[in-house]
């Protein structure tokens, strides 16, 4: 049987085309996100994969779930969850529009094929498409201490000259680096740390 991640890419692929052409991009993938959250607990893959529950029913209960708990003047754990994810301070006051009817569609055509499950992948290969179609990576960037403005702005901005595309930077911080910074960019890594050039010198000296 194929795995996860390969039945989940007609999916994704088709769940992104159509958002693209219909400009709901953001809309689509905030719902793949607190979807996918979703479908991750415990507890709600335990009731998905009960049979004597409807596929009608388990898709009408994602999307009650994001209108309710997302798409709301109240504040909720899942939008904060989108909030964060975007960057966003605005909590209560962040405004999401409720799931479309097109969404909607998908969401029940994948229940009715016993694919909700592949919601997180599918979510992961949607965001994929989305950094494809904007030229957009991601870095993820570990340092010794936390970056200042100016060093990230710079990072940012030769990263994306010599990348030709946008870097959208995700930062961690790790004290046993000593210093410098360790670079992830798709399986590309730069390794610039104190800890790195220390073991390279090493290996170097035992080699």
């Amino acid at each position: 049987m194929a795995d996860l991640s390969t039945l989940a890419r007609p999916y994704a692929k088709a769940a992104f085309d159509y958002a693209n052409e219909n400009g709901a991009v953001n809309e689509w993938e905030n719902f793949l996100l607190v979807a996918s959250t979703v479908v991750d607990d415990k507890s709600f893959s335990t009731w998905l994969d009960n049979p004597a529950v409807s596929a009608e029913h388990k898709s009408a209960a994602l999307v009650d779930l994001y209108d309710t708990q997302v798409a709301s003047a109240n504040d909720s754990a899942l939008k904060q969850l989108l909030d964060d994810a975007q960057g966003n301070n605005l909590g209560s006051n962040a405004s999401y529009p409720k799931v479309s009817v097109a969404l909607s569609n998908f969401v029940k055509q994948l229940s009715e094929q016993e694919r909700l499950a592949l919601l997180p992948e599918v979510y992961e290969h949607y965001r994929r498409h989305k950094a494809v179609s904007l030229k957009q990576l991601d870095a993820y960037v570990t340092s010794a201490y936390p970056l200042t403005d100016e060093q990230r702005q710079m990072l940012q901005t030769r990263l994306a000259t010599s990348l030709n595309a946008s870097v959208v930077i995700h930062e961690t911080v790790d004290p046993s680096l000593l210093a410098g910074a360790t670079i992830k960019v798709g399986d590309k890594v730069i390794d610039d740390s104190m800890r790195g050039k220390l073991q390279q010198l090493k290996t170097q000296l035992t080699a």
